[in-house]
């Protein structure tokens, strides 16, 4: 009786915690699009940043959107989120 609930609350936290610990930004292929390097440290100015937003689906945008909003994913990427929301979250 005990491995059985240890394996189902093992597997309930694990999917619990899945979502909330993974970062948008990683999962999208198009955020090079976003930076002028390899590197991803120079952000493109803003007239390409926002060529480079509008070229995302509308998906895409709303998911980085909500990143963005986020203070604790917000940080780390806080140039980039600073574009974002100066767009407006534009979708």
């Amino acid at each position: 009786m005990r491995r059985p609930l240890a394996c189902a609350a093992a597997l309930a936290i694990s999917l619990g915690a899945s979502p909330a610990s993974a970062d948008p930004f990683s999962d999208l292929a198009a955020l090079p699009t976003f930076y002028t390097d390899a590197t991803m440290k120079t952000m493109k100015p803003m007239t390409g940043f926002t060529k480079a937003w509008f070229a995302l689906s509308k998906h895409d945008r709303v998911k980085m959107t909500k990143a963005c909003n986020d203070p604790a994913m917000s940080k780390p990427h806080a140039q980039f989120c600073a574009n974002v929301l100066a767009l407006g979250g534009a979708n």
